[in-house]
Order: structure tokens, then sequence, then C-alpha cells
């Protein structure tokens, strides 16, 4: 069964849009699998996975879901099985691209089985909400939202072009999919997560890794960057990490808006990928405009980084627990890993005469790693900040050497 597009959508009251693209698929040359997700009546046309299987697959049923009647539920049961049911496709290798489309709720549902899948899969999701907040449906997956403009309701003269539009886009990524060869696909790709206050290292490390003839993606550590850098190397697309800024750490701790959750800098330790950490602006926690910091910090030390950016600096005790939490979480780990400590400062704000300046705080942090770390787990402890270009071809050096042990293992 070769790759086919994946067609997900309530057929009992989107049939006839579901079924327009099917045929403007089809007429491209692209096969097509239909997965029904309505629960309130029969679908316009016969599907290839019915919505009770979907319901089957999600805990329940369709006589159940008509029975209770509830909205609620039936989009939670349909959204597990989705995302079930699209994993079952993806390893029966026939997913070749999947499209979408709804309101709020048949978004949510479509969007789940997206998130199922792997990145690089094709993923357009037509949606009445796509000009809004998209993170709840895009999550760390390149799921592609198109705004409907109109409501998903009936073929007219604006929707026929925005579903051609859409089967259109479907059709091409599918067949380029894999046609292309780029030199990089055949390179090791290695992560690196940088901040503006860790460009300099970052961007030292990049240079000399893509030197040495692997392929580098940098993720921003925003939150979603960790989360997607995480998602990647459980995918296995990542083989090695220069985890240079943990900032993302700070922001689940304090209650920034940058956390990457509570799982942050444990995907590399579970894949036994090799790894060199080190505490990128662990000095920051970061806020909005100043009017949302929360109430409670009003009397810290804050630096106004940009209009929409508040930066506030992690205290003694945080600092402390930021290096416990560091280390046991790399102490779970099975990778090969290695810390770079910079004992001059963790960021371009962390230095002599800078706003974030803090010997106290560093050295709070050393402790709390060291004291937690395992004792064979090396850390290098560098008497320059992080941004200084020794620092940053010690975590070069101290990668390479790494990825080499791994290769020759």
């Amino acid at each position: 069964m070769g790759k086919k597009a994946i067609l997900i959508g309530a057929l009992d009251t989107k049939g006839l849009e579901f079924q327009f693209v099917k045929d403007a698929l089809q007429a491209c040359g692209t096969d097509t699998f239909v997965i029904d997700t309505g629960v309130l009546g029969d679908p316009l046309f016969e599907p290839d996975v019915s919505a009770d299987e979907v319901a089957r697959a999600g805990g329940s049923s369709i006589e159940e879901l008509r029975t209770q009647n509830d909205r609620g539920t039936a989009v939670a049961v349909m959204t597990q099985g989705a995302a079930n049911i699209a994993v079952q496709l993806e390893k029966k290798g026939i997913v070749g691209g999947m499209l979408g489309m709804g309101g709020t709720a048949g978004t949510t549902v479509a969007a789940s089985a997206m998130q199922a899948l792997p990145i690089g899969v094709p993923k357009l999701l037509v949606s009445t909400v796509a000009s809004g907040n998209t993170r709840p449906y895009v999550g760390v997956k390149d799921i592609m939202m198109m705004y409907s403009v109109v409501d998903i309701a009936g073929i007219n003269r604006l929707s026929r072009r925005i579903l051609s539009n859409a089967a259109y886009a479907l059709a091409g990524m599918i067949r380029h999919t894999g046609l292309e060869q780029e030199t990089a696909d055949e390179k090791v790709t290695l992560g690196i997560t940088m901040f503006g206050v860790t460009t300099p290292c970052a961007t030292r490390v990049r240079e000399i890794l893509e030197k040495k003839g692997y392929d580098l993606l940098v993720f921003h550590a925003t939150g979603t960057g960790g989360l997607a850098m995480e998602e990647l190397i459980k995918a296995g697309y990542i083989k090695g990490i220069a985890d240079i800024t943990t900032t993302e750490l700070a922001d689940e701790l304090v209650g920034g808006i940058f956390s990457a959750g509570p799982n942050r800098l444990e995907a590399a330790g579970a894949a036994g990928i090799p790894q060199v950490v080190s505490v990128g602006a662990l000095d920051m926690v970061n806020f909005g405009p100043p009017d949302t910091v929360p109430a409670p910090f009003k009397e810290r030390i804050f630096y106004q980084h940009n209009p929409t950016t508040t930066l506030m600096r992690t205290t003694v005790s945080e600092n402390r627990e930021l290096g416990r939490i560091l280390a046991d979480k790399l102490n779970k780990g099975t990778a090969p890993t290695i810390v770079v400590f910079p004992k001059a400062g963790v960021s371009l704000l962390d230095i002599a005469g800078k706003a974030f300046e803090g010997r106290e705080e560093r050295c709070a942090l050393y402790e709390g790693i060291k004291q937690h770390l395992r004792s064979d787990i090396p850390m290098i402890e560098m008497e320059q900040d992080i941004n200084d270009p020794a620092v940053a071809d010690v975590i070069a050096e101290h990668l390479l050497k790494l990825l080499e042990h791994k290769k020759e293992g």
C-alpha cells in the first residue's frame, strides 16, 4: 500500500467539503484515505476508517457517545481516538500527508492526529480559528494552518477556491517529499539551544561544528524551542546536543512565560545521545510587558529586554535549586554527558558591570550542580563567562569527542 493523503474530519456535517477535497486530490493523482470523526449522524460517503472505529480507539463507541449526548465528552474521545489511529496508520507506512478541516471541535480532533505524526510529514489544517491563537493546535509540530475565512459550510465561490488551494498544497507536498535529496540529509544532525544573551557562544559552537561537517539545528529557548528540540530528539532526528542555554528550567521553576514543561533536559539522556550541557541564561526568568509581572515579584531586579519582554534576575536560592534540578535531570539519563560551567557569567547580562551581575547567584548555581551531579558526569569549570570564545571552543571540542567516541563504539 503506497503513501496516501489522509483526510480527517466529520463526514456527517462536513461530508460535502471533504468529498470536494477528496476529488481535487484524486484529480491531481494523489490517492486518499478518509477517517470519519463525525458523531452526530451518518457519513455522506463511506470512509476508510469509520467514526465508530475512531471512538473505540478513544475508549468508547459511537453508540455510547450518542446516548450520552455530551459534546465535550465526544470531542475528548474522538481526539484521543484520532491520535491513536494516526499512529497506527503511520506504522503501516501509508501516511503521505494529512489534511483536516473544521471549526473548534474539528480543528481540535484533527490537530491531535497531526501532532501524533512525526515532524516532516506534511500536515495541513483548514480551520475557522487559524487566525487566532494557534499554539494549542500546532504545539511543537510542523502543522500548517490555513484560515478558512468563511465557515466550512457548503461549497461556494470562496470556499471552492480555499479548499482547492488546500488540496493542491497537500498534493504538492506529498509528491515532492523525498524527491529532493539535499546534501544536509546525509549529514549527522545536531542541536544547539540559544538565547539573545548567549548568541556569541551558540554561534561560535555552531560554526565549529558545521566546519566539521555536521548539520546544525538552532533552537531559541522560548519554551516552544526547547519542546521542539526534545520532540526531534525523541523522533531520532538529532544525534547530539550542545545544550548551551538551559534557561527554560528557570521559567518552569519560578513561573515565567518561557517554560518548556517539567521534562525539559531529559530527552537526550533517555535517548542516549551525546550532550554537552551548560547553564546559559539561568540568571533570568521571562515575563511579558512590565505590567504582566506578577505582583509578588515587583521588588525583584528587572531588565527591560524590549517592550514586550521583561527579564527578572533569579535569586541565590532559586539558583541553588536550579543547580539541583539540572543535576537530577542529567543523573537520570544514560547519555554520554559533560557539563561546562562558566564561572565569570552565564549570559551577556551576568558579567561585570551589567544588570544581572551576580557572583553569589553563580556560586549557588555551581554548588547546586556540584552537590547533586553524579560523580561519573564530568563538570568542566571555565574561568571565563559563557560568551567568551574559549568556552564555546571547549563545548564544541568535547561534543566532537563524545560524538567520535559514540561512532567508534
